[in-house]
């Protein structure tokens, strides 16, 4: 099960942190990633890092401003977000996968966590 915390109402310019915590089983061994669902819209894929953290891929959208780092001990992972647009308003979801490669697509994810909102006024 995942658990993802952290989102609120900011403003543009501003940074946020969402933490991702799983429980009920380990997900060291997974990849994780983080969507987004803004409204009217369809979900779409944010961030993901390797198991290990060392590969780490992002949406052309956010690279240079997300970072999504993991602490495997903790059985967490977290998407720091400075820079925030109101077009990164949206509900974050975390996930989880198997598979390895560029881990973009709703579907190729095993597990969802229940989304956070995220909301930055202009």
């Amino acid at each position: 099960q995942l658990q993802a915390s952290g989102g609120g109402l900011v403003r543009t310019g501003d940074s946020l942190r969402l933490s991702c915590a799983a429980s009920g089983r380990r997900f060291d061994s997974y990849v994780m990633g983080w969507f987004r669902e803004a409204k009217g819209k369809n979900r779409e894929f944010v961030a993901a890092s390797s198991w290990h953290g060392g590969e780490k891929l992002y949406a052309p959208s956010v690279r240079g401003r997300f970072t999504t780092s993991r602490d495997n001990a903790k059985n967490t992972v977290y998407l720091q977000m400075n820079s925030l647009k109101y077009e990164d308003t949206a509900v974050y979801y975390c996930a989880a996968t198997s598979r390895s490669g560029r881990v973009s697509y709703t579907g190729q994810y095993d597990y969802w966590g229940q989304g956070t909102l995220v909301t930055v006024s202009s």
